[in-house]
């Protein structure tokens, strides 16, 4: 065995100990944010959307309302899921709602407004399916698959 002067068997084993007490203290990294977050604040900005189109254009009320409500469940779904998930550790207040978003008036603009947000939201979602735990692709194939139908409400 070889000796180093001055180093004893007690130093180099407290040495150790202190390390290894060193890497238990410091704080594991933050989670990196949740896909299903984005996903929420997706469904909650297309909710908004077509409540207000329900409302600025009386020809595509009913279409636009049924894609409101759609939308809306599903960011409620997503919201509780991301919460299961990763409950949250604060007790703050959560920030005020956006304000509404300004609907087109014209028909033509309002439809294209709000198919063109179904289709990024259902390719958001079918993006995702492939990189998620089976009960979390299911909800989000069936997101995908809402959007598509909605398309077709339109």
């Amino acid at each position: 065995m070889r000796t180093y002067p001055g180093v004893t068997r007690r130093a180099v084993l407290m040495g150790i100990a202190l390390g290894a007490v060193a890497a238990c203290t410091e704080p594991a990294p933050p989670p990196p944010p949740d896909p299903l977050a984005a996903l929420a604040e997706r469904a909650e900005a297309d909710a908004a959307l077509a409540g207000a189109v329900a409302k600025a254009v009386p020809s595509l009320a009913d279409a636009a309302g049924e894609v409101a409500r759609v939308r809306g469940e599903h960011a409620s779904a997503l919201k509780r899921e991301v919460e299961r998930e990763r409950p949250p550790v604060s007790s703050t207040t959560p920030p005020p709602p956006p304000a509404p978003p300004k609907a087109p008036t014209e028909p033509k603009a309002a439809l294209a407004a709000l198919t063109k947000g179904l289709t990024d939201a259902q390719k958001q979602a079918a993006a995702l399916v492939g990189t998620l735990p089976r009960h979390r692709a299911g909800m989000v194939g069936s997101v995908a698959a809402a959007c598509a139908s909605l398309k077709e409400v339109l």
